[in-house]
């Protein structure tokens, strides 16, 4: 199935995506609190396709807006009643949900600024990082980082299998971060940004309330944090280039797309439904946030989290199943006002 995720628009709010399918039974490779074993394998062809501009969306109005990207709209009750009563069915579970519609700006918004343990999903926020400063011409994609022992690091990803002193160039270890999800990968990109002072004090400048980052990666504990509705104000700010150029957004996107972890939110779409995400996983939390677009063309915004016992998968089918009831309203709702 061709790409469409980077046919993006040089002068639209919206991005196109590219139809790539909910995959129910890839594994899971995003663990931050497990070993992953040696994964290069798994490493997609590190090659970008640039966007082609395009005019056929609409433009930012003067409606207050969230994010001064979209329209606040109207939060949706339709599905307040069925996921609340989910949630009902899973007192065990604490979850925190937001989704929006980026053409209406409606919401669904259940502890949406409530803090969780970010896990892999901070890495979501450094790679933005990064791409600002690629932007800025600080930071070349082409450069060469070397691993220190102090960013060796467990869980997820096979950059710790390496000897220390390997030369590795920015755009792998930065690919590996998002799809494979590599914690010292993530290491020597928080390092080459500064540290992580620098980077919470970039979170605070985008209005990330919630999102900082407390200890390099793997943070087992979960002392980083961030919220569903942080992510989904990141993932607004993007699509409408406020904190990246339309190239780096193309080449972030083209990241997100291949991430391997397919259990959580994609688990929960249509066939040929599409989605730029990143998740996240620790013994207590998962996570998961991204853009999603249908086979009709809706575009919504999605974050979630849920808070756990001790690795329990009912958090991972609670997940699917607020995914296909978001899914479910906004294809539905897209394809009923078709002419």
């Amino acid at each position: 199935m061709k790409l469409r995720w980077l046919l993006l628009s040089l002068t639209s709010i919206f991005l196109l995506s590219s139809p790539v399918k909910a995959n129910l039974n890839t594994n899971q490779v995003d663990s931050a609190d497990g070993g992953s074993g040696n994964q290069s394998d798994l490493l997609p062809e590190l090659k970008f396709i640039p966007p082609t501009p395009s005019s056929n969306f609409l433009k930012p109005t003067g409606i207050p807006k969230y994010t001064g990207i979209v329209p606040l709209g109207r939060e949706i009750s339709e599905l307040q009643t069925p996921i609340k009563a989910l949630i009902a069915r899973n007192r065990f579970l604490t979850p925190g949900i937001f989704f929006m519609d980026l053409e209406t700006g409606d919401y669904l918004n259940i502890n949406g600024a409530q803090p969780f343990s970010a896990a892999s999903t901070i890495k979501y926020p450094i790679l933005i990082a990064l791409f600002q400063g690629i932007d800025a011409g600080r930071i070349k994609l082409n450069e060469t980082l070397v691993m220190q022992r102090k960013h060796v690091t467990g869980g997820s990803g096979d950059m710790q299998y390496r000897r220390v002193g390997t030369k590795i160039s920015l755009l792998e270890t930065v690919t590996k971060m998002m799809t494979i999800s590599d914690n010292t990968a993530t290491n020597i990109i928080i390092d080459r940004l500064g540290g992580k002072a620098n980077l919470n004090q970039r979170f605070r400048t985008w209005g990330l309330q919630s999102t900082v980052i407390n200890n390099m990666l793997g943070d087992f504990k979960g002392t980083n944090k961030t919220s569903a509705k942080d992510l989904v104000r990141l993932s607004a700010l993007i699509t409408n280039n406020q904190l990246i150029s339309d190239t780096s957004r193309s080449q972030v996107l083209g990241m997100m797309i291949r991430c391997h972890n397919r259990s959580l939110l994609p688990s929960g779409l249509g066939y040929g439904a599409s989605i730029a995400h990143k998740t996240g996983t620790l013994r207590f939390v998962l996570g998961d946030a991204g853009i999603i677009e249908t086979p009709s063309g809706k575009r919504y915004l999605a974050g979630i989290f849920v808070r756990r016992s001790n690795n329990d998968e009912r958090a991972t089918a609670f997940i699917r199943q607020v995914s296909q009831m978001v899914y479910g309203y906004f294809e539905q709702a897209k394809v009923s006002h078709l002419p």
